[in-house]
């Protein structure tokens, strides 16, 4: 009877916290909710409340689109860096107790005794029911995700040296203060990642038979993420894939072939960097948010001009080496992308986006002439 009555007693104070975490959770909404468990629920019950209540919240998000990462990138978006934790910390008690949907490869976790709240309570400087509690109150409000498959492995053949010696060239990019070895580098690594993906294309050829292409989710951080994800937009059609965006949460959703969607996500990642790097060096109006939203905006649009004439080119040596037989497989591609976006989004809409600062544009449009593609020190045709 004690121990029925003692699952009792867990189930109504995680209602509690549910309900609790569902209310506006200000700084003095937090504080009062906290006074409310303190009143309320005893501490013997309360960390054994807050599992029930966080895994409670956590489990429904798996049917309706969400994936481990996905979680924790929005928890540290939404709540800060320092609750993180304690989503993969969630999401590892939750694959445990069940088979999991999803594979929590990638989602850092640790080693724990006992309920949840009992080791973040031990943690300096963490208030550990007002972190169950705003964690909580973020998974519940969640909307729901197009549903995404798992990515299969990319059995292109392409050398995971290739993918290896990019990383290592875009890595360089970034640190370097030289824009001109920025330049040689960035479309070093362009240029590899695209000779290998159409040359896999010919190999692979019209064997492929999938009916679907793959998903990448790439999330942005703050500020200006509807900006920034104008570039994602340009890299993503470049390289032939397709970017959807959610501004809601700083989500960026590509759409295309697996090797595709390794050059979207690395390019992208490292041409933020370059441009985060250029535009704190732009000096005079870059202070201002106008001239940082417009020259991110520029930046992106020149960007794109430059990675589809890149691409161009580098098709049209693929098919001098092969022939017409890269042709059919591209189109092909084009129309599983084409059929995969339809699939998951149904009622996509076109953002406009309105430039107010002439000097940020400029300055943008210049610095991704300085990110530009360039071969050795011969600079591709404009």
């Amino acid at each position: 009877m004690r121990a029925r009555e003692s699952r009792d007693q867990v189930a109504v104070a995680a209602a509690l916290i549910t309900e609790l975490a569902r209310g506006r959770l200000t700084p003095d909404g937090l504080a009062g909710a906290r006074a409310v468990l303190d009143r309320r629920i005893p501490a013997a019950t309360l960390d054994h409340a807050a599992e029930t209540a966080l895994l409670d919240a956590v489990g429904p998000l798996w049917d309706r689109g969400w994936t481990p990462r996905d979680l924790v990138e929005v928890v540290r978006r939404r709540i800060g860096s320092a609750a993180a934790p304690l989503a993969a910390d969630v999401i590892a008690a939750d694959a445990a107790r069940r088979p999991a949907t999803w594979s929590t490869a990638g989602v850092e976790t640790a080693p724990r005794a006992g309920p949840l709240l009992t080791g973040w309570r031990a943690r300096p400087g963490v208030d550990g029911p007002g972190a169950v509690l705003r964690l909580v109150g973020t998974m519940l409000g969640l909307p729901p995700l197009p549903g995404v498959p798992p990515e299969e492995p990319d059995v292109s053949g392409i050398d995971p040296k290739v993918l290896a010696r990019v990383r290592g060239l875009l890595a360089k990019a970034e640190s370097t203060t030289f824009a001109e070895e920025a330049e040689a580098l960035s479309a070093k690594a362009q240029e590899l990642m695209a000779r290998h993906a159409l040359a896999a294309a010919v190999v692979t050829g019209m064997s492929e038979a999938a009916a679907s292409a793959g998903v990448r989710r790439l999330w942005l951080d703050a500020p200006y993420t509807s900006a920034k994800s104008s570039l994602v937009h340009q890299v993503a059609t470049a390289n032939r894939c397709r970017a959807v965006s959610l501004d809601a949460l700083d989500l960026v959703t590509v759409v295309g072939h697996p090797t595709d969607l390794d050059t979207v996500e690395l390019l992208t990642t490292s041409l933020l960097v370059q441009a985060g790097r250029a535009m704190a060096g732009a000096g005079g109006g870059s202070r201002t948010r106008s001239f940082r939203h417009a020259f991110l905006l520029s930046y992106a649009t020149r960007i794109g001009e430059r990675l589809r004439a890149a691409g161009a080119e580098a098709e049209e040596a693929a098919r001098a080496e092969s022939g017409d037989a890269l042709l059919p497989v591209l189109a092909a591609r084009g129309e599983v992308v084409e059929r995969t976006v339809a699939e998951l989004f149904p009622r996509l809409t076109t953002k406009r986006f309105t430039v107010g600062n002439a000097a940020g544009w400029q300055a943008g449009r210049e610095a991704a002439d300085a990110a530009s593609l360039r071969v050795g020190r011969e600079a591709l045709p404009d």
